[in-house]
Formats: C-alpha cells, structure tokens, sequence
C-alpha cells in the first residue's frame, strides 16, 4: 500500500483528540482566573465552555466557522434577553417557555439546528444560575460568550492540524460495528442453535442499528469534506473504505438460503462450520481495519481469510459431488459465492492506493442532510406541527414543565431553584424509556457528586488547586456524556459545587439545593412524559412499519434498475440503500422503546417483534439482490435481455404490492397473480445459477408480503 497515498495522522486514540479543546480550553480559562483573580466570573466562563463542546459539531473550516457565528449569535441573543427579563417573573417565565417550545420545534429541521438549539436553551438557563445583581448586566452574556468562543479557537485549531481524524475515527467505529454484525451472522451457521433461530434474527436487527448509526456518522464527515472545491489529501482513501463497508455490509446482511433448513441438512458436514470460521474471520479482519485506522497504520489482508475461502470452496464443491443437485443448491452456491465476495472486498482495503480511484464503476457523491437554504426550513417545520410528531409532543412537553417550574420557583422564592429547570430540561427525553434511564442515572451521579464535591473545597482550600478540580472535573464531564451518563453527572455535579467555593457560595447549602432540585427536576420530568402525551397513546409503530415497507420498494425498484441498466453503484441507489436500512433501524428502535415502557401499555410488543423479524428477512432478500447485481452483468450474455426484463417484472409488481394500500381482496388477487407467474417462471436446477438465485429471493419475499400485511393489520 502507498502510505503516502493517505493522510498521516498522530496514532493516539480517539477520544484523547476530542478531549483535548476542552482541556486546552479550560486550562487557559482558569490560569485567566487565577492570573487576575477574577473569580466572580469564573463561572459563567467555564459554563460557556461547557455550552461550546455541547454544540460542537464535525464540519469543514468554513462550515465550522458559519456555525460559530450563528452558535454566537443565538448564545448572545438569549442570555441577554435573559439577563434583561430576569426579575420580572411574568416576562421572564413567558420567555423560557416560549423558548423552550421554539428551540425544540427548530430541531426538526436537522442535526445542526437541534444541536444549536438545546444548546441555546441551556445557555439561557445557564445565564439565570449564574446572575448576580452585583455585576454588570452584560457580564453573565459576554463571559459565556467568551467561553463558547475559546472552546471554539481550540477546535477550529485541532481541526486545521487533523482535518481528516473525524472521519477516520468515525470509520474505525464503523468496522467494529460492522465485525459486531458479522459475528452474529456467524450463529446461523451453528449446527446446534438451529432452533433459536427467530432470536438471533432479532438480535442481528438490533446490531444492524448500530451499523446504520455509524455509517451516518461517516456519511456526514465525509459530506462536509466531499463538498469543498480543495478536498484534504487522503479523503478519497477514506472514501473508497467506507464504501468497501456499504458493501460489506449489503453482503453479509443477504439472506440466500433458509439457514435452520441449511444447518439442520449441513449438521453432519465440516461445510457449515467453514462457512461459519470464514465469517469469524472475515469479522476479525474488519477488527483489524478498525485498528489500523486508529492507530494510521496500512491495513495488511491476512492470508487465513484466503485459504480459509479456498477451503469453503473446495468443501462445497464436493458437497455438491456427493449429494447432488436439488433446489437449495443454488441457495447454497450463492450464499458461498457471497461470503468469498467479502474476502475480495477486504483485499480491496490493502490495494487502495490512489485516493479517488474507485473499485466500482460509479460515481462518488455522499448525499447530505443539512438543510441550507432558507426557504426548506418552513417545509421541513411544516410537517412537524401535529400531536402525531414525536417532536411537536415534546415542544409542548417541556413548554408546560418549564411553566410549571418557573410557577413554583417564583411562588416558593427558591434562591437556586432553577437547578430544577436545568435538570427537567436534560433528564425529559421524547420518549418515556430514555427518559427513565436518565433519571436514575442523574439522580445517582448527583447523589454522589454532592458528597465528594462538599468535601473538596475544604480538602483543598486554594484557588489554584480548586481551579484545577475545576478543569479536570469539566474534561472528564466532557468525556463521559455520551458512554456513561451518570459518570458525566457525578463530575459535572463536583465542578458546579467546587465552582460556588470559588465565587466564595457556602457549599453546605448548595450540596443540599443542588440534590434536592435535581429530584424535584427528575420528578417533574417523569411526570411530563408518562402523564403529557405519553408515546404509548400515539403509537407510531403501524405507520413506521409502513414506511418501512415503502423504503424496502424503493430499494427493490433501485435493484431492478441496476438489474435492467448494468450494474452502477450511484448516489442514487446508495441513498435508497441507506433509507431501507435506516427504517429498519427507526422500526427496532420503537420495539425497544417498547419493551420498556410501562407494563399495561406493551399490549403491541409481541406484534412490533414480528413486524421487525419480517421486515428484516424482507430487507435481507432485497440486499442479496443488490448483491448479485455484478453477477448478473457478468452472466449477461447466458441471461437474454428478455429473461432480464421478465425477472425485473416481477419485481416491480412486488414493489407495487409493497405499497398496495387498495383492500384485502385487491391485495390478494394481485398477490396471486405475482405467484401464478412465479411459479410459472421457476427455472430448472440445469439453469443458470444466478437466475435460480433471483427467482428464490423474488419467491422469498412474495411469501413475506402478506404476513407483513396481516402483522401490520392485527396491529392497527
């Protein structure tokens, strides 16, 4: 491999590098605090910090500047508006609850308005911890903007330095996850777990969520360097890996055989446990990728993973001359043919030598999200504004606890009660299961925070060493809030408690305020979201397991089209592709949400499971028929352009019964019709392999369609 072909960047892991603005950030913040002994302000500063890293988002120089600014604009905006209102208890509390009904509804429009938009409303609520009528009004705004505005120089100059890391990072948690995939894929291929089959489809399911979610992740990183005029050396590198992982993926997650069927009849044969070691393998290597990514060292292909498809191929040809062909031959001969494909894929990983040169005839577009243009925002709210969306529910939601909060503090004259507010805003989550999980972890992080955060200011009784609590405490916030939520509570408890002894606040009173207003602020949370339009009264599974389907024909008519035309993997096909997947992922995460809600209101559970099992085997059959797409180009020839055409018939009028919403028996005459002609069209075990491939997978998911029809009725 040409190392000089991919960008060279310091092999540390991943999370030191996204650490270090908050450290460098916090370090010169408090060596400002102690240098000029400006303690009153110390807190708004570091607060500011805190709001900067929370709205941090991976983009190109230019997009991370225009975020800043407008990140700039809004923090100013409201805590001066904060600043200004405080004191007049109507004018104030009318403000932040049409705050946080605004800056929630502004997150629908995309990552980048929400991000901005929780982070404004925290900024605002940060203003109102830190006011004192002692200062200046402008003090509390200009410090927290100052604070956003250093965490900002310290990863704009981290970004100029390693401009690519996002995007090799984010590709190495795409490898793992995907090597997740592929050792439970290898469970199918167990003689001896034959019989559990239907949990190990769901729990494939499940780590495909964990694929999809890190494949956007990539898609975003390398969109915002892709769309540049002068792109970083080495991003095509990247590029043609997080390609070559799509690929792998659509390859591993086809289903070309009935695999209890296919382990029952392999159960005595050494042809099942090579299949299943070369995907073990396979899974490994993309381990190994993971690491070389990491640690930017080039990715060598283990030759294990050849002999081991040597192996498979010479088990299965002799598998074949022993017992003959049947009709799960082809099956048989495919599912192999696809696994030695990934091998290919894998070898392809170490050949990568000129950044932008494809593998695949194709083109190299990554399809974007952000909505740039002004007039799509209204477009994009506009559906939003009923109780059936999730996010509309959750403006109101916490609209009315931020009224309720504002109506207590104001009437109790709770000195810091606004910690109750703070906490209802973090803890109170769209769904009622997130939003449990979080409460219990809040409340045991703080409980814990509050003992050790008293006891250091009087352990440690300068301002240098407070101090460095202080930024020590702050980064390992930082670095705990997405992995372990109630570590990042327990340290961001300790900094805000340490913080008040710096500002000269007795920390007694504050230990006892601060834990009491986190389990009033966790209670009102609860409260909200099991009591204000709770999830299980708009339950969305039906319309997302329809919307699911859509995406699945969608992705169908792609294939057929790549099918008809030659095989191409455009923008076009990769969009329809990443859509399926990512309804699937958007259906999984609504049965488990499910699964936690309360006890009398999983009366849909049992039915969310087997809409999620269908749907997944309907998705597998559909990615087996992208995957076969090369072959069919390859084949051509033996396959006559109207043999092509009558396959990809029966296709469309599978995709057209995907999204049939006429009666039952319009549904079934149609249903019908697609099988009298599938039956018709079964070729002979003599015919082409692919051919007998493409007429199981279209036979597949035409058994597939009306238990997915009567699932989603028995739903309704």
């Amino acid at each position: 491999m040409n190392r000089g072909s991919v960008m060279r960047v310091i092999p540390v892991r991943a999370g030191y590098l996204t650490n270090l603005p908050m450290l460098l950030s916090m370090v010169l913040a408090a060596w400002w605090v102690w240098y000029t002994g400006n303690t009153a302000e110390s807190t708004a500063l570091f607060l500011g910090i805190i709001a900067g890293g929370l709205v941090d988002l991976d983009n190109g120089f230019t997009g991370r500047l225009r975020n800043l600014f407008i990140t700039l604009v809004h923090f100013s905006l409201a805590a001066t508006a904060v600043q200004w209102t405080f004191g007049h208890p109507l004018t104030f509390s009318l403000l932040l609850v049409w705050a946080s009904f605004s800056m929630t509804m502004m997150g629908a429009i995309d990552v980048r308005y929400r991000t901005i938009a929780f982070g404004t409303l925290l900024v605002m609520l940060y203003t109102v911890l830190t006011y004192s009528p002692h200062l200046p009004w402008y003090t509390n705004p200009l410090m927290l903007v100052c604070g956003t505005s250093l965490f900002s120089v310290c990863t704009l100059m981290l970004h100029l330095l390693f401009p690519n890391r996002p995007v090799q990072d984010n590709l190495a948690g795409a490898f793992v996850r995907l090597a997740d995939y592929m050792l439970v894929k290898a469970q199918f291929f167990d003689p001896d777990e034959a019989d559990l089959l239907a949990e190990k489809e769901l729990a494939l399911a499940m780590k495909n969520t964990a694929v999809i979610d890190d494949f956007n992740r990539c898609r975003t990183a390398l969109f915002y360097r892709l769309r540049r005029q002068h792109r970083q050396r080495g991003i095509g590198t990247l590029l043609q890996y997080y390609l070559t992982a799509q690929n792998i993926h659509e390859r591993i997650s086809s289903r070309h055989v009935d695999y209890a069927a296919l382990a029952h009849r392999l159960a005595h044969s050494d042809l099942i446990y090579r299949i299943q070691r070369l995907i073990v393998l396979q899974a490994q290597a993309c381990r190994q990728m993971s690491e070389c990514l990491h640690e930017d060292k080039p990715y060598v292909f283990n030759m294990m993973l050849q002999r081991a498809g040597t192996g498979v191929q010479q088990a299965v040809e002799r598998y074949c001359a022993e017992y003959g062909m049947d009709e799960d031959m082809p099956g048989l001969q495919q599912l192999i043919a696809n696994i030695l494909t990934i091998n290919e894929q894998l070898l392809w990983l170490e050949q990568v030598k000129v950044a932008g040169t494809s593998q695949e005839t194709g083109d190299m577009q990554i399809a974007g999200q952000d909505v740039d243009r002004i007039r799509d925002i209204l477009p994009a709210l506009k559906t939003h504004f009923t109780l059936q969306s999730n996010v509309m529910r959750h403006a109101i939601r916490l609209a009315i606890l931020t009224a309720v909060t504002c109506a207590v503090v104001e009437c109790a004259q709770l000195k810091m009660g606004y910690w109750i507010l703070l906490t209802g805003v973090i803890v109170c989550q769209p769904n009622y299961s997130a939003t449990t999980t979080r409460l219990k972890q809040r409340i045991l992080g703080t409980l814990l925070g509050v003992v050790v955060g008293s006891v250091l200011p009087y352990v440690v009784p300068t301002l240098a060493g407070r101090l460095m609590i202080v930024v020590v405490s702050t980064v390992l916030f930082f670095a705990f809030r997405v992995r372990r939520y109630s570590f990042s509570t327990f340290f961001i408890t300790v900094q805000v408690l340490v913080g008040f002894a710096i500002i000269g606040m007795d920390t007694q009173s504050a230990m006892l305020s601060r834990f009491v207003d986190t389990i009033l602020g966790s209670a009102l949370a609860w409260c909200a979201v099991a009591y204000l339009w709770p999830d299980w009264r708009y339950l969305t599974l039906g319309r997302i397991a329809i919307r699911a389907l859509c995406c699945d024909a969608a992705y169908l008519r792609q294939v057929v089209q790549q099918l008809q035309n030659g095989h191409c993997d455009d923008v076009v096909y990769r969009i329809a592709r990443r859509n399926a997947h990512e309804l699937a992922v958007m259906l999984s995460n609504t049965v488990a949400d499910m699964s936690m809600e309360p006890k009398r209101y999983r009366q849909h559970l049992g039915k969310g499971k087997i809409l999620l099992q269908l749907n997944y085997v309907l998705l597998s059959c559909i990615s087996a028929l992208g995957a076969i797409r090369v072959q069919v180009d390859r084949v051509r020839p033996l396959l006559t352009p109207k043999q092509v055409q009558h396959w990809c018939t029966i296709a469309i009028s599978l995709a057209e019964l995907m999204t049939q919403n006429s009666d039952d028996s319009v549904f079934r005459a149609q249903w019908k019709d697609t099988g009298d002609l599938l039956k018709l069209s079964k070729p002979k075990l003599a015919d082409d392999v692919v051919e007998n491939v493409l007429w199981r997978q279209l036979q597949q998911i035409h058994v597939q369609l009306p238990l997915y029809r009567q699932a989603l009725q028995a739903d309704s």
